[in-house]
């Protein structure tokens, strides 16, 4: 199980070594991910890593945080240290680390809530992670917000929870540590002479360890050790280093020594400098593009270049398109088109156009790469079954298109970057090209594709470091499809693993889409694209299904989308919905405030569905996380110096 431990101390002079040794000795309880919380003055300081402990205290960031407390001279300071051993939750994901702050609560765990999903239910918690333990902070939360003080509420919270649970728990509210445990592994040493450090730890070996390194003698730890006993609190003052100890069952009237509480605390979580939804990117003041992306530039009015030069579209109309494909149509009810359908909400509502306001009798035609999901074939099996058209499929070897990207995905994470990331798609665009094979063998001389010109993500070749400006991806110069074969070339040659057995499909994929003919219409460059009328006409007319994970109906059944979007979220601090939505504020069908709400909502990660897409693909979705999360960020590139806010927030 997990290792936790801490220090309380009237000073920090020697934090550094007793976080070392605290650190190392507790590593062997576990190694997937460590993190601490440290709290002094004003402040309560929370640094976490998706690695080990060791690993941990060589990083920049650990260093210079621990050498920042130590120079700001004598004073109480209190620590609170994790050791993870993942149980519930990945630990590639921060929030899933420890401490886990919720609300005014900073909290470590060692053991198990097995209850945690029904207390979710029962008490109305809205989870922002995996982990139990913010279950048991959101429970106290609850309690003090019914009236209860910290100590109370700490112990109604245990009253709930089944399983296993040993705490070490400080709020910004309250100038006291909480230690409880129900099973007993919470081990306390106290010297009882005044002005003394206090330690705790997981294990009593670990703490006697510890103790014997700082130099104690075996007396004195034999007179402090006191163990924990199962359903008991201790308070422990961090100003004044005194304890309390109490039973559950016992009543609670505990106060702080001092004679009144200093001022709140402030929590500064250093996770949040690698987070885009608490990172203020400059976005453009019509649009909301941010500064991160590429090409941008902003006027003295905070205006960018892509909104400068849109141009907007205006679809040529319905009418306009019934004219142009009357000499295709059969009266015989004879297939006299083919309309390429992915299941998404675009070529879905594209069919229904093309079937119920054109007249067209219409052949469905799907290429299955392997990255089609269930949700996708259940929407096109709906329309398709219910506007009684034929539906072909042409199928892949899937096992193969999915370790081509397997193979792609393991080079990229050797050498992560946002060009590459195209990579990941380039098994299903021979889809132009069989499109064009589904035509001719039905003998039909039209074809369609339901590509919306607002869904264009121009910043995917923008980070290979070419500019599409507002054309289509296949319509775009020579000089510049040149430019992308020399992007993809240097890459080669830098991370050789690109040279896998993909890499002729891979061939295959980009000349489908930059050299080969497209013929098709585009439908929406006369339909209306209208997202709220699309999604109506969907769900009251066929019960499209929408993915209950996300408040998305757009990329619902691409399994790749939310993959390659947390990357560039992660990295860039926005996606392709970002991209969307200023479309839509460019067409003026949408207000600006809306999308930035909308995109707060969408950009959460999809957890599920990347699970799905690792376990398809396989690959380990939890390393992939680790090197996602490791990557520089294009709104911070210097995430190792000093956080300002711990700085300023401790007087300096």
């Amino acid at each position: 199980m997990c290792g936790i431990f801490g220090i309380v101390s009237p000073d920090g002079k020697s934090l550094s070594r007793q976080l070392t040794h605290l650190f190392r000795l507790s590593e062997s309880r576990g190694k997937e991910a460590a993190g601490i919380a440290i709290v002094r003055g004003d402040a309560i300081t929370v640094l976490k890593e998706s690695q080990s402990a060791s690993q941990m205290m060589r990083r920049p960031g650990y260093r210079r945080l621990i050498a920042d407390v130590e120079k700001l001279g004598t004073g109480p300071i209190t620590a609170i240290g994790h050791s993870r051993l993942v149980t519930n939750g990945l630990d590639a994901i921060p929030g899933n680390n420890q401490p886990v702050v919720r609300e005014t609560l900073v909290g470590i765990h060692n053991g198990i809530i097995v209850n945690d999903a029904s207390l979710c239910k029962q008490f109305g918690i809205r989870r922002t992670a995996d982990v139990d333990t913010e279950v048991l902070l959101a429970l106290i939360e609850h309690f003090r917000r019914a009236g209860s003080d910290l100590p109370q509420a700490t112990v109604q919270a245990f009253g709930q929870i089944e399983g296993t649970a040993s705490v070490a728990i400080v709020s910004a509210t309250d100038r006291r540590l909480m230690l409880a445990t129900n099973n007993g592994s919470l081990y306390l040493w106290r010297n009882g002479v005044s002005e003394d450090a206090i330690y705790f730890a997981s294990e009593a070996y670990i703490l006697r360890q510890f103790l014997m390194r700082i130099g104690r003698s075996p007396q004195e730890i034999d007179r402090g050790m006191a163990a924990i006993k199962p359903g008991r609190l201790v308070c422990v003052d961090c100003d004044t280093c005194t304890v309390d100890m109490l039973d559950f069952d016992a009543s609670i009237d505990v106060q702080p020594k001092h004679s009144a509480l200093r001022p709140h605390r402030h929590i500064v979580n250093l996770a949040d400098k690698l987070d885009p939804r608490r990172v203020a990117l400059r976005r453009c003041t019509r649009c909301i593009m941010p500064e991160t992306m590429p090409f941008i530039s902003f006027d003295d009015a905070g205006v960018c270049n892509y909104c400068r030069t849109y141009q907007s579209h205006r679809p040529m109309g319905l009418e306009t398109l019934r004219d142009l494909v009357a000499p295709y149509r059969k009266a015989n009810g004879e297939p006299d088109c083919v309309v390429a359908v992915s299941g998404g909400r675009d070529s879905c509502y594209g069919l229904h156009v093309i079937k119920r306001e054109l007249g067209l009798n219409p052949v469905a035609y799907t290429y299955d790469w392997g990255m089609i999901t269930d949700l996708a074939r259940r929407n096109q099996a709906r329309l398709c079954g219910k506007l009684g058209i034929e539906h072909i499929l042409v199928s892949a070897d899937i096992r193969r298109k999915r370790e081509y990207i397997r193979k792609n995905i393991e080079a990229w994470l050797k050498r992560p970057s946002l060009g590459m990331i195209p990579l990941f798609m380039a098994g299903d665009k021979q889809y132009f090209y069989y499109a064009e094979q589904t035509r001719n063998h039905l003998g039909v001389e039209l074809s369609f594709l339901c590509e919306n010109k607002l869904e264009r993500a121009h910043f995917k070749s923008g980070f290979m470091g070419v500019n599409e400006g507002h054309n289509r991806v296949f319509d775009i110069g020579l000089g510049k499809k040149l430019a992308l074969m020399f992007y993809y070339g240097k890459e080669y040659v830098i991370n050789p693993r690109y040279i896998n057995a993909s890499l002729f499909d891979t061939i295959g994929a980009f000349y489908s889409s930059y050299f080969l003919d497209h013929p098709q219409l585009q439908l929406y460059e006369y339909a209306k694209w209208d997202e709220a009328e699309l999604v109506r006409v969907l769900r009251n007319e066929y019960d499209w299904e929408l993915d209950p994970e996300t408040t998305l109906t757009w990329r619902i059944g691409d399994g790749t989308a939310p993959f390659y979007n947390y990357v560039y979220y992660t990295v860039a601090g926005f996606t392709e919905n970002d991209a969307l939505r200023s479309n839509q504020i460019r067409e003026g069908v949408l207000e600006r405030a809306t999308a930035l709400a909308l995109v707060a909502r969408e950009n959460e990660p999809r957890w599920e569905a990347m699970r799905w897409y690792a376990n398809t693909v396989g690959f380990s979705l939890n390393d992939a996380l680790q090197t996602i999360n490791s990557m520089p960020r294009l709104f911070d590139r210097a995430i190792d110096t000093p956080d300002l806010r711990f700085a300023e927030a401790m007087g300096t």
